[in-house]
């Protein structure tokens, strides 16, 4: 398969998403929009595309950022989608996913940054691509904002800190506000961009010090994260399949 990466900015990297594609050794592609890098133009050669997170939010025009293109990057996502090509988006990812489909993000009650538990809802806990994440699971988090619902959309899971950590939008359509492809080497990244944000933990109930975010455990929420993602594939792959076979 061909999975093609959105990347907002270096330190926001793919992480386990990345390590994934790589052990499947599928095609990988990028959109380092922070280096200049193009938007793909036609999405027929991409069978995932995997939007990653970054400090800016929908609303943030190119007057603000410059290598920054919302609208942009809503009408390939929604290319996508209407493609029937798998979409994931991760924390602003996952923003721009429904925004694209005329869900307004919001600004999530609780400023989370660290490592904390997630509880799927009933839906959730029932989705055949979740039922391994078992009732709670401890992943990452880095985000002030939480994406948008549409009418159709399912709420897979929720934090004590925010009520829309996983969406379902559609079969193949998922927003993750959390993280779960962090990595050591993603968390050390992000530590050296969010100074401020952790100088400040002790004022809020969800952000981790610098020392706490070195010394978690990310291996689990990460195993976890390929189990989705082959389960999505087998998925994705069985439609494709019937397509061509019919």
């Amino acid at each position: 398969m061909h999975i093609h990466f959105i990347i907002h900015e270096e330190f926001e990297a793919p992480g386990a998403y990345e390590q994934w594609a790589k052990i499947h050794q599928h095609t990988i592609s990028y959109s380092r929009v922070y280096l200049g890098e193009a938007l793909p133009d036609n999405i027929n050669h991409i069978d995932f595309l995997i939007i990653m997170g970054g400090p800016q939010s929908p609303a943030t025009t190119k007057q603000e950022c410059a290598h920054f293109d919302s609208l942009a990057e809503q009408a390939v996502i929604l290319s996508a989608i209407k493609a029937d090509k798998v979409v994931i988006g991760v924390c602003l990812g996952s923003q721009l996913i429904g925004e694209a489909l005329g869900a307004t993000h919001e600004h999530s009650p609780e400023k989370e940054i660290g490592k904390f538990p997630i509880t799927l809802t009933e839906v959730g806990k029932h989705h055949s691509l979740f039922t391994h994440f078992g009732d709670k699971l401890a992943v990452g988090h880095w985000h002030n904002d939480m994406p948008g619902l549409t009418k159709d959309a399912q709420i897979i899971a929720y934090s004590e800190g925010c009520p829309r950590q996983i969406i379902a939008y559609d079969k193949f359509v998922y927003g993750f506000q959390c993280h779960l492809e962090l990595t050591h080497e993603v968390v050390e990244k992000l530590i050296s961009h969010s100074l401020n944000d952790l100088n400040q933990a002790a004022n809020y109930r969800f952000v981790d010090t610098p020392d706490m975010l070195r010394k978690h455990d990310y291996s689990q929420m990460n195993l976890k994260l390929f189990v989705f993602l082959d389960k999505l594939s087998i998925n994705y792959l069985s439609l494709k399949n019937n397509q061509f076979s019919s």
